[in-house]
């Protein structure tokens, strides 16, 4: 039933897609070449005259002109990059465009599927695939059997990083991790994310599951358009009451990782972190996209990929969005 309002609602794209895309069947291979920065900023670029894909993307996205004016010694991790959503303009970029693992930001992505085409009413019943034993893997505790509303579900997924969570989402919405999967590509392609691929819903390491910083600033930006991503993404803490196989009663608190929000790690001064997303695994490093606010009430993404350490993912994010009150 999702699925089918999902195509139902996708299908107009099609014809664009398949311009952004290279091919007709879009969302179940990845790409053959990237999709290269000349053909994305053409198709991207907000003054574009002609009528087609172009206007339908670049009214109010930031575009990539240049990264050699800003200084990459700035930061120390793979790539970053720094987006004003009301001004549209890049204040900073770092490796943008290069294909990267993004570990568990790949939820955003899985919470946009599930708030835009699920019911969050839904009640969910957890199967065997939600059972993840991945050395590392972080979870936020259910177990098959277990019924939860999808609501509860996208906390699960959000706050503690459940990667079973994740499992239980895609399964109900797409039948199969790879029915969930092909979901989040299509959805990819109509935003423009032509340099990402998915093939699970959580982040898990996979070498045909990739991104890139700016492909993540489009899919964050349409996350924050829907209210529910930011209340629940905004959020340190939730408790979650639901039932086991059995039928018994599980009451179940659930933790933000976000350092910002939950006061681990200080906030420029004149910014207020409001959204976000961490991510980590050995071939990703550790990640983290995330939504501030000035005094003006102006709204960012900034996004750092592949830092080396958690402190220095949080040193690289501080000096990228320092850049805002400077």
């Amino acid at each position: 039933m999702n699925r089918k309002r999902f195509a139902a609602g996708a299908i107009c794209w099609l014809s664009v897609c398949a311009v952004l895309s290279g091919c007709g069947a879009f969302g179940k291979e990845p790409l053959e070449r990237p999709y290269s920065f000349e053909e994305r900023r053409l198709t991207l670029e907000p003054d574009r005259e002609e009528t087609g894909s172009g206007q339908l993307f670049a009214a109010d996205l930031c575009v990539i002109e240049d990264e050699s004016m800003f200084d990459a010694g700035a930061v120390t991790s793979e790539a970053a990059a720094l987006f004003s959503i009301d001004d549209e303009q890049v204040m900073y970029s770092k490796n943008a465009f290069e294909r990267l693992y993004p570990a568990s930001i790949t939820k955003v992505m899985t919470a946009i599927v599930a708030i835009k085409y699920g019911n969050l009413q839904d009640v969910v019943t957890v199967t065997e695939d939600a059972v993840i034993t991945e050395s590392g893997a972080t979870l936020c505790g259910i177990h098959p059997g277990d019924q939860l509303t999808l609501e509860q579900l996208l906390y699960g997924l959000m706050l503690p990083s459940g990667n079973d969570a994740g499992a239980a989402i895609a399964v109900h919405m797409g039948g199969s991790i790879e029915g969930f999967a092909e979901m989040m590509n299509e959805e990819a392609r109509q935003l423009g994310a032509t340099g990402t691929h998915f093939v699970n819903p959580h982040g898990l390491t996979d070498e045909n599951h990739y991104t890139t910083a700016y492909d993540l600033y489009l899919i964050f930006n349409e996350a924050l358009k829907l209210p529910k991503f930011r209340e629940v993404t905004g959020t340190t803490a939730y408790t979650a009451s639901y039932t086991d196989g059995n039928g018994s009663p599980v009451l179940k608190t659930w933790e933000g990782g976000n350092w910002y929000l939950v006061g681990q790690r200080e906030t420029p001064q004149g910014l207020t972190v409001f959204s976000g997303k961490t991510g980590t695994t050995q071939a990703a490093g550790y990640c983290l996209i995330m939504a501030s606010r000035d005094e003006q009430e102006k709204e960012y993404i900034s996004v750092v990929l592949k830092a080396g350490s958690r402190n220095g993912l949080y040193d690289n994010m501080t000096n990228i969005i320092s850049k805002i009150v400077d």
